[in-house]
């Protein structure tokens, strides 16, 4: 059974419409549908927001008991669903259930798309999205809002990963996970060191290649660091950071900084080893340059946004590049690690 693509991913958040301002006036996404009690929508206020292919739910519930404000009482605010496209929802359920997945949500056709809910890691669960009628709803409770502003330049095309942090140990268990209940392979690992921290990451994708999750577990022998702190701030495994994929990662970048967002810095000397053109468009701006065997890539991290420093954004340009170089990552993390060290000193001394 195949999945396509990341449908859409759907935080669940202590307030939609702050959060949907965020992301607007930050990330440029734009309002496409909301809904809520009104529209068949009990008990929660749900905002949809894209910008080229990439679609952001996000959910807040109006209730205690609603599940999007238990996880937000858990959790804070972060992703609680990734959606996966796929040709036959319900086939795709029974695969997944026999593959080891616990199902949540049984398939069920209405407005146009079958869906079904089945468990992923920690708190995270994965719709399975069957998309019937193109020109249906996105999902049943959501109605369109009409778009009064004049367009603006997308700066980003799509979602190309998520990162996902699970505990020392748990990373074999995921893995085979993802392989059994959703017939995913492994397509690049790595172990990163930053200063006396060490990580092992394993990228996991899916047959067509248009869902890839980069499954990241500290190393317990080493210096606690930056997955540790996630864990921890976050309680338990969850999605560290979603990469946008980018046309022009540089003008995203300057765009994006001029609403407010802010970007890890990356020393000056990095870019005194790259050729001249790359390296004159990347320095100044904190953007990191890296191979495959197939292609380039550019990279870097925005600053979080949220109260805990849970969750971030990725920026991703990719230039025949199918999975990963083995420099970035390890300066990427660095750079967040410097972001990071102080709240975790705080912490401490609180």
């Amino acid at each position: 059974m195949d999945f396509l693509d990341l449908d859409h991913v759907e935080f669940h958040v202590g307030d939609a419409r702050q959060a949907a301002y965020v992301l607007s006036a930050g990330l440029g996404f734009r309002l496409l549908a909301q809904g809520g009690p009104e529209t068949g929508l009990p008990g929660q206020r749900s905002l949809l927001l894209g910008q080229g292919g990439c679609r952001v739910l996000l959910t807040s519930g109006l209730e205690p008991e609603h599940p999007a404000a238990r996880y937000v009482a858990r959790h804070g605010d972060g992703v609680a669903v990734l959606a996966f496209g796929t040709p036959d929802a319900a086939a795709g359920y029974a695969a997944a259930v026999a593959g080891g997945a616990r199902g949540v949500e049984p398939p069920r056709e209405d407005g146009g798309a079958v869906t079904a809910v089945v468990s992923g890691f920690g708190d995270v669960v994965h719709r399975l999205v069957e998309r019937r009628d193109a020109g249906a709803g996105f999902l049943p409770g959501l109605v369109a809002v009409p778009d009064t502003g004049a367009p603006e330049p997308d700066l980003v095309r799509g979602i190309d990963h998520a990162a996902v942090c699970v505990p020392d140990g748990c990373l074999d268990a995921t893995v085979a996970f993802y392989r059994a209940a959703f017939g995913f392979e492994v397509v690049f690992e790595e172990y990163i060191e930053v200063g006396g921290q060490g990580m092992f990451s394993r990228v996991v994708q899916s047959p067509s290649g248009g869902i890839t999750l980069t499954l990241i577990q500290p190393d317990g022998a080493r210096e606690p660091g930056q997955v540790d702190d996630f864990l921890a701030w976050h309680g338990g495994p969850g999605v560290q950071h979603l990469a946008l994929s980018c046309d022009d990662v540089a003008a995203a970048v300057d765009a994006m900084a001029a609403r407010g967002v802010g970007f890890a810095p990356t020393p000056d000397a990095y870019y005194d080893t790259l050729p001249v053109p790359p390296a004159e468009r990347l320095r100044g701006r904190g953007i990191l340059l890296d191979r495959d065997h197939w292609g380039e890539l550019y990279q870097i991290f925005a600053t979080s946004l949220h109260v805990r420093r849970t969750f971030f954004w990725e920026l991703i340009e990719r230039h025949g590049a199918r999975t990963f170089g083995t420099s970035n990552i390890p300066a990427l993390y660095a750079a967040k690690e410097r972001e990071l060290a102080a709240l975790r000193v705080a912490a401490v001394t609180r």
